[in-house]
């Protein structure tokens, strides 16, 4: 079963994304939207853990979501998303293949 990573922990019920995986919370707490570089250490140790098949699941401000997702892409080069609609999460999946890097 793969992981989910989310990227802030909140006072949100997380409870229903277990049932994609285990549940890992990449941040904890008040984070300065400015310090991009301070998200990214903190981020980079647990995702360097992560597998291609792993979830992120996207919360918080926005810049800790487009450093994960970077992290992400540049480990795996794929984005799975578990995103949150009408009481029920899904999956969003993007593949980024090597040869439209080059186009």
């Amino acid at each position: 079963m793969p992981n989910v990573y989310v990227v802030s922990k909140s006072f949100h019920d997380f409870s229903p994304a277990k049932e994609f995986g285990e549940l890992i919370f990449l941040s904890e707490g008040p984070m300065d939207r400015y310090k991009a570089n301070n998200m990214a250490r903190q981020f980079l140790p647990e995702l360097r853990k992560s597998s291609p098949d792993d979830l992120l699941l996207l919360c918080g401000l926005s810049v800790m979501n487009v450093v994960a997702c970077s992290i992400f892409v540049h480990f795996h080069g794929r984005l799975n998303l578990l995103l949150y609609k009408n009481k029920t999460y899904r999956e969003l999946n993007l593949v980024f293949d090597e040869e439209e890097k080059e186009n």
